[in-house]
């Protein structure tokens, strides 16, 4: 495929989580024109076997490919775990993964103690394990599988009662157990950082990975000359989701960002 600069960033994620991705590369690429696409019929990936993971995000990086993508985020820690290495094997455009920031916690980590909360798919990738021991063998990693969290974000109940007791009893055992930092490892998570805050305080620090993913991407984009330098004020986004699309628009703040367009569509 001959990519233009002009061509569009395509990123794909289980649902609406990776707008939080999307939201940091449009703030650093504002010239940039975007597709996303929310396989919210799909979601949590967390939960599904490495293959049918694979086998999706296949899916979803030819649909971005069909629609003239010169880059793919993949803006999901589970798909990228699990599936990244394959992707990259079968298509020759730049892939852009999301790996949960434990390095940089390690290195910020003054208790040699960090949490980290993902989904089960990402904790248990062969990817994740490699990263992870890679670190100082005198830090230790808490590991957290966010069961349910995905689902309650999906179904626009962030603020719900049902949401603030299951999050307080991943996070708040943490104290206790002396971490100092907490590593989000899913793009959904980013939107519980308010009622994360409000259960650990001042006492842990939260790491997000979504300003150095879009760093990764311009850097990427520059090496290939796919950077677009037009200084376009226009950039347009498409948003295609496969579920009610009220969710996205909660997530997706239209008034602020020009030319957005959110799509029902089936994939």
């Amino acid at each position: 495929m001959i990519k233009s600069n002009s061509f569009p960033i395509g990123i794909f994620d289980s649902g609406i989580g990776g707008t939080s991705i999307w939201k940091e590369i449009n703030t650093l690429l504002p010239s940039e024109n975007t597709i996303y696409l929310a396989d919210s019929k799909n979601a949590p990936y967390g939960d599904k076997s490495k293959e049918d993971i694979i086998n999706l995000s296949i899916k979803n990086t030819e649909i971005l490919l069909k629609k003239n993508c010169k880059l793919i985020v993949v803006a999901c820690n589970t798909a990228t775990t699990n599936a990244i290495k394959v992707l990259r094997n079968k298509y020759d455009v730049p892939f852009i993964g999301i790996e949960p920031a434990i390095k940089i916690a390690a290195l910020n980590t003054k208790t040699n103690t960090i949490g980290i909360l993902a989904t089960k798919g990402t904790l248990n990738s062969e990817l994740f394990e490699k990263t992870s021991n890679t670190l100082n063998k005198e830090i230790k990693i808490i590991e957290i599988i966010g069961k349910g969290l995905v689902e309650l974000i999906e179904s626009e109940k962030i603020e719900s009662e049902a949401m603030k007791k299951l999050l307080s009893s991943y996070v708040s055992p943490l104290i206790k157990k002396n971490a100092d930092c907490l590593v989000l490892g899913c793009t959904h998570y980013p939107y519980l950082i308010p009622q994360i805050k409000e259960i650990v305080g001042n006492h842990i620090q939260i790491i997000d990975s979504g300003e150095a993913v879009a760093r990764q991407t311009k850097a990427i984009l520059n090496k290939n000359s796919l950077l677009n330098t037009s200084n376009n004020q226009n950039s347009l986004h498409h948003f295609f989701i496969n579920k009610d699309k009220k969710v996205m628009e909660m997530f997706v703040d239209q008034k602020k960002t020009k030319n957005i367009t959110i799509t029902k569509k089936e994939f």
